[in-house]
């Protein structure tokens, strides 16, 4: 993989309509899914989430089940507190608490999903950004600093941050051994925040 921005956005995001904000009644949530994939922006998009009653009810969907702390995609089951970070909701976790997080799972070798409070790009109104999150787990020695900068670029060639600075390989890698992919209840809104900044 050659482009910077395919190494570090495909198949980034889970499709979580049924929870909120969005809780879109199931049928509602799987419409939305089957427009994004018929879309330009399927390439971004990784599986559709839903709680495990809900399951039985999507066919040959890719599925993410998320059943009380637990969500199981095929053979993988993340935990939450273990391999899921909770970066909003109910509360968002401290900067330092997100860095410590991303170095446990470093230490531990074991990749992670992140959910909830992600819909920016970059810190906005106390949430983190996305953007933020990309560039701590792939530096995650300065995750910090990473996560309150909003000195991010990326383009078909590097993904830079606060003077780190990272090719499609070095995204993919991340990717691959750190962070799998990351819930929301909207694509929309991330999209269109990428769009805004000239990435995609």
């Amino acid at each position: 993989m050659t482009d910077a921005r395919r190494a570090l956005f495909a198949g980034l995001w889970d499709y979580a309509g049924v929870f909120p904000p969005a809780e879109l009644q199931l049928e509602d949530a799987l419409a939305e899914w089957h427009r994004l994939r018929a879309s330009e922006d399927a390439w971004l998009v990784n599986r559709f989430v839903v709680r495990a009653g809900q399951a039985g009810l999507c066919g040959s969907e890719p599925l993410a089940v998320v059943d009380g702390a637990t969500e199981t995609q095929d053979d993988v089951v993340y935990v939450e507190g273990e391999t899921k970070l909770r970066c909003g909701g109910a509360s968002v976790p401290s900067a330092d608490d997100v860095a410590a997080f991303i170095r446990a799972a470093r230490d531990r070798g074991t990749p992670f999903k992140a959910t909830a409070g992600l819909h920016h790009a970059l810190p906005t109104n106390g949430e983190h950004g996305f953007l933020n999150l990309l560039a701590a787990c792939l530096w995650p020695d300065d995750a910090e600093s990473l996560l309150a900068t909003r000195d991010i670029t990326v383009d078909s060639d590097i993904f830079c941050a606060a003077g780190h600075d990272a090719d499609a390989h070095m995204c993919a890698r991340m990717r691959t051994r750190v962070l799998r992919s990351i819930g929301s209840c909207s694509i929309a809104e991330p999209r269109a925040e990428l769009a805004e900044l000239r990435i995609l």
